[in-house]
């Protein structure tokens, strides 16, 4: 039995770039991420930092040497915190491990953090459960940059947050973003989030890339047949456009990452399926011209 969680990506991030990368929930986005950082073992392929071949396997030296570099700021607030340390030994934790500073040093530092992310140096003593799910989120936020990584990949950060506060936590990560220079990989499902936090946009279905390009790009103008439902399904903040406008919704569900069939993966619940996409699987090609690049797998365009 073989599972393909994550088959065939190729995707890259330029320097201080943010690329939104968006699908169905169980398309194999996080796994992708996770993957990118170390924290998933890759059975194929590699991974490519600054010219660099990161580990197939990581080791604990590897964490060591690549946690100043590539940080992840995970999904769920709740989890993601040790209930038994405080929100100092928390946050701090990163320097006390690869830096030389004191301990003074390590507390202001921290208590900087914590005000960069809107919370207080008083909180240092608390522990997690002390916080609400927004408040642990900006922990989690202040823990992966205190590091001050070139690389963040941000797992679905605002999901679990009320939309107040995921407005908040994204006006902080735009402005950390432009002040620490840093380059961002943005896994979410909220559409309309990512189209406004990113520069470029990269669908996933089934563990495969079905299409990137320039965020609206995409969002206003989809080619894959994925995408346009994913689209389509995105709720409009106008109420009068959103009762008019014709909304396709997605028929079935993601199929199984066991033992995938050949051809295309979106086969199964595709409106615009043809006889070849159940026996050759597309490639991503370029449907635009030389100076705006649109990436696309789909027999549609061949």
């Amino acid at each position: 039995m073989i599972v393909h969680a994550v088959d065939d990506v190729s995707l890259h991030v330029e320097e201080k770039e943010i690329v939104g990368l968006v699908g169905e929930s169980g398309c194999g986005k996080s796994t992708f991420g996770k993957t990118l950082v170390g924290l998933h073992d890759k059975t194929a392929g590699e991974v490519i930092f600054r010219g660099e071949r990161l580990p197939r396997a990581y080791k604990p030296s590897d964490f060591r040497r690549y946690a100043t570099s590539i940080q992840m700021i995970f999904q769920d607030p709740y989890s993601s915190l040790n209930p038994r340390m405080t929100v100092g030994e928390i946050v701090g934790e990163g320097l006390r491990l690869h830096s030389a500073l004191t301990s003074s040093q390590i507390d202001e530092a921290v208590a900087q953090w914590l005000r960069d992310v809107g919370l207080e140096p008083d909180h240092m003593s608390r522990y997690p459960h002390e916080f609400s799910g927004g408040q642990r989120q900006r922990i989690g936020v202040a823990r992966a940059l205190i590091m001050k990584p070139e690389f963040v990949v941000c797992d679905e950060p605002i999901s679990a947050l009320d939309v107040s506060v995921q407005a908040q936590v994204i006006t902080l990560l735009d402005d950390l973003k432009t002040s620490l220079g840093l380059t961002l990989l943005f896994i979410a499902h909220d559409l309309s989030m990512v189209r406004y936090v990113s520069d470029r946009m990269a669908v996933m279905y089934l563990g495969s890339l079905v299409e990137i390009g320039v965020t609206d790009d995409v969002f206003f103008n989809p080619k894959h047949p994925y995408t346009e439902l994913l689209i389509s399904s995105n709720p409009e903040p106008d109420p009068d456009s959103e009762r008019t406008r014709p909304s396709i919704a997605i028929k079935g569900e993601i199929p199984s990452a066991v033992n995938v069939k050949p051809g295309c993966r979106f086969a199964g619940r595709c409106p615009k399926v043809m006889e070849v996409c159940g026996v050759r699987t597309p490639q991503l090609r370029n449907v635009q011209d030389e100076t705006s690049q649109r990436l696309v797998a789909c027999h549609l365009y061949e």
